[in-house]
């Protein structure tokens, strides 16, 4: 592990894609208009950052730390967040677009996905408990052994959750969206 590390620094309007991110921990910082697209953001350490309007499709993040990090209008199609560091892990997303990205077995409790796209994200064997989905599109996202218990969902739409396959006590939904409970047993709800 290297020992840079950068305090209350801001990042503006960098390509990462050609100025290499420097390894080590970044407390405090915050990174705007920047492009991490395709790239390796592995082994970093990132605590109490910002991320506002950046491109993190298909960026690596294995064993990088986020420790109270949150992004907001960011690109984050594809990523791997289930190779990141699990240690004091802490995010938020607003206004972002996660598409196809994977929290696959993640201990993320508490976490708040506000206007968010979240279509096809992959939440199997995830711990999610007491999560905020404020006004989130979940088109074709896995549930699956998921624990969303006492979670928010009452402004979500297109999620599909079969309560026998997930925890789900507590969790909140709305008489509009919660036929997304029901999609397993196909029946007609007029």
């Amino acid at each position: 592990m290297s020992n840079n590390y950068f305090d209350s620094e801001e990042y503006s309007k960098i390509d990462f894609t050609k100025a290499k991110i420097k390894k080590g921990e970044y407390d405090n910082c915050t990174f705007r208009n920047c492009n991490f697209e395709n790239v390796h953001a592995s082994n970093i350490q990132f605590l109490e950052c910002e991320f506002l309007d950046c491109n993190f499709s298909n960026t690596i993040v294995k064993d990088s730390a986020f420790k109270d990090v949150s992004f907001i209008d960011c690109k984050m199609i594809g990523v791997k967040f289930n190779e990141v560091n699990p240690f004091l892990l802490q995010m938020s997303f607003k206004d972002c677009q996660l598409n196809f990205s994977s929290f696959y077995q993640l201990k993320i409790p508490k976490t708040k996905f506000i206007n968010c796209n979240l279509e096809e994200v992959d939440f199997t064997e995830s711990v999610l408990t007491g999560s905020l989905f404020d006004n989130c599109n979940l088109k074709n996202t896995v549930f699956d052994q998921t624990n969303i218990e006492k979670s928010d969902f009452e402004t979500s739409i297109n999620f599909k959750i079969n309560p026998e396959e997930n925890k789900i006590k507590g969790a909140k939904f709305s008489k509009n969206n919660v036929l997304g409970l029901l999609s397993q047993y196909k029946i007609v709800v007029e």
